[in-house]
């Protein structure tokens, strides 16, 4: 049992009461702070056993613990310190932060996965209710809408029959005939944007296996004349196939499918790869509404083809940039009062495009911003100069993944290589690793360490400072997405699966492997110390805690497959195969 403790003298003499906890004089001022209003010291209470001292700091320090471990992380981490020096060490006890992430994931799931040297445990939490707040509502709008759209279905399917019997097949073959058109004009856009039908390919496979660029300014030019002549022809029909900036066909799952198995011919993802097949059949529901903590903003429709990557940046989200199979790359606004108005499309000066092919990958640094493509470039824009054309790069192979650091742009192309590159010498490229047998589909790097993955299904580490290979993961699958941070690597591969790693002391190590309901592949993965973005050509976006096995918070559908996404500052911007992207962040 606790001791009494009291003292005589200026304070009149022990204050009666079972238990007491000594505090210095030093923090009788900070003590004062908190007493009810109208108390203004501790000798304005009276001796008597019905006046304890009501002051917080008066409470034994597990309960004050305690009581803090229910108010939000956010109160905790910004607010606390600021009301007396004492409660500011409520933030820095690493138990009762662990015992907020126990309580906040469930006693069954590991967390963290890797490592828990080090681990920011108050930047967890912190993540984890903003992730519960904003996303598990939106889970229940999805499940409701959902259902609604089943039971709209159930209703409008015996009055289709009824029709079917009343005689009115000439409407539906106008409908027929109607999606024709919009399937001719996007097929029109496929020949630009793929080069189908007019001898010029965006990448063809050479002799040595490698994708080359085959696609001059003058052709690429006469092309886009010929797609505004179809396109002007019959505008009103196209954009009543597109509103929403989604091409839905409804003759039947056999044509949207051959529409995008003529796609995935192009694509380095489906190469030797049949899971693909897989996807969801049945059309997804609509965009749901998004609830009162979060908003969902539209891009208008700046590309032609398919988005393949999307990068937030500029901090906190201003910006986001866009890289399609339009061969552009495109900046866009996302100021709370702007709605996603186009800054720029990148280019050099008199250059019809970006790039001359897909445009596959975009990273940053800073004001630096790298975009890698099929033309076997990476090209160099400076934010800070309104997009103005920096350098080029030639990197040899088509690029197909890029990561920026501080002092270096590491680029992965088809060609099996790792190239390092410094953006601000002349002669720009600094080394080129041979770390795998077959293209490399992935990267993540630190100041330390470069990790790779690659369609031979194998994941390297490389030492920068040793400049020398570590080890080598080999897995049953390949990686096609992956991010590094806190000493825990998560990656999406080839099969809708997630794989998460260990690094630690040079040495990385395959810890789990998690089924979160991804049926195709992952396309584009996103971990913090508290949140897990993951999405896939399955349609869908998940998000989930990073725990194991991940508990997933919301699933999102989409009409086409999802190509990618970017999240910073708790905002996701998403990328799909139907020339759109959406934006969720949270309301101001």
């Amino acid at each position: 049992m606790m001791s009494e403790t009291g003292t005589d003298g200026e304070q009149g003499g022990p204050s009666p009461g079972p238990v007491k906890t000594q505090i210095s004089e030093a923090s009788r001022p900070e003590l004062h702070g908190l007493l009810p209003g109208g108390h203004a010291s501790s000798a304005d209470i009276s001796r008597s056993p019905a006046a304890e001292p009501s002051g917080l700091l008066s409470l034994p320090w597990e309960m004050v613990t305690h009581i803090a471990s229910h108010l939000p992380a956010q109160c905790v981490i910004t607010v606390l310190p600021k009301v007396c020096h004492a409660l500011s060490n409520v933030g820095k006890d690493s138990t009762a932060w662990q015992l907020r992430a126990r309580r906040l994931i469930g006693s069954q799931a590991a967390f963290p996965v890797g490592p828990r040297e080090e681990f920011d445990w108050p930047t967890a939490c912190l993540e984890m209710e903003q992730l519960i707040t904003c996303w598990t509502g939106q889970a229940h709008l999805v499940a409701r809408q959902t259902q609604e759209d089943e039971e709209e279905q159930e209703r409008v399917r015996p009055q289709q029959q009824r029709a079917g019997q009343d005689g009115e097949p000439v409407a539906d073959g106008q409908e027929v005939g109607r999606e024709g058109v919009v399937e001719a004009e996007a097929e029109a856009v496929q020949e630009v944007a793929y080069g189908v039908d007019e001898g010029v390919e965006v990448a063809l496979e050479g002799e040595d296996g490698e994708l080359q660029p085959a696609a001059g300014g003058d052709q690429l030019a006469r092309l886009r004349e010929e797609l505004e002549e179809r396109l002007e022809d019959d505008a009103g029909v196209l954009m009543e196939g597109v509103r929403d900036h989604r091409v839905v066909f409804n003759n039947n799952d056999q044509q949207d499918g051959a529409l995008n198995h003529q796609e995935d011919l192009e694509d380095p993802r489906y190469l030797g790869n049949e899971r693909h097949v897989e996807m969801e059949q049945r059309q997804s529901p609509r965009s749901p509404s998004p609830p009162p903590s979060l908003e969902c903003i539209t891009l208008p429709s700046g590309h032609i083809a398919q988005v393949n990557s999307v990068l937030l940046v500029g901090g906190e989200g201003a910006v986001c940039a866009t890289g399609s199979r339009d061969w552009n790359v495109k900046l866009w606004n996302l100021q709370a009062d702007s709605g996603g108005m186009l800054l720029h499309t990148l280019g050099g000066q008199g250059h019809f495009s970006t790039h001359l092919g897909w445009v596959w990958c975009l990273a940053s640094q800073g004001p630096l911003l790298a975009s890698g493509g099929f033309d076997s470039t990476v090209r160099l824009w400076d934010l800070q100069a309104g997009g103005a054309e920096r350098g080029l790069i030639r990197a040899g192979a088509a690029v197909l993944c890029l990561s920026c650091q501080t002092d270096v742009l590491l680029a992965g192309t088809f060609d099996k290589k790792v190239s390092m590159y410094d953006t601000r010498a002349a002669e720009p490229l600094v080394k080129s690793l041979r770390l795998h047998g077959n293209a490399v589909m992935c990267l993540a790097a630190d100041d330390k360490y470069i990790i790779s993955g690659s369609k031979d299904c194998t994941v390297a580490l490389y030492d920068r400072r040793a400049d020398k290979g570590l080890n080598k993961v080999r897995l049953g699958s390949y990686l096609l997405s992956m991010s590094y941070s806190d000493k825990e690597v998560w990656a999406g591969d080839n099969r809708g699966m997630l794989h998460s790693f260990s690094m630690q002391a040079g040495v990385l190590k395959s810890l789990s492997q998690f089924d979160v309901g991804h049926t195709a592949l992952v396309t584009g993965i996103h971990r913090s110390p508290g949140s897990l973005y993951t999405c896939s050509s399955d349609r869908t976006v998940k998000v989930h805690i990073p725990c194991a096995p991940p508990r997933t918070l919301c699933t999102l559908r989409h009409q086409a497959g999802v190509n990618g996404l970017s999240v910073e500052a708790g905002i996701l911007a998403v990328a799909s195969g139907d020339m759109c992207v959406e934006v969720w962040r949270p309301r101001k």
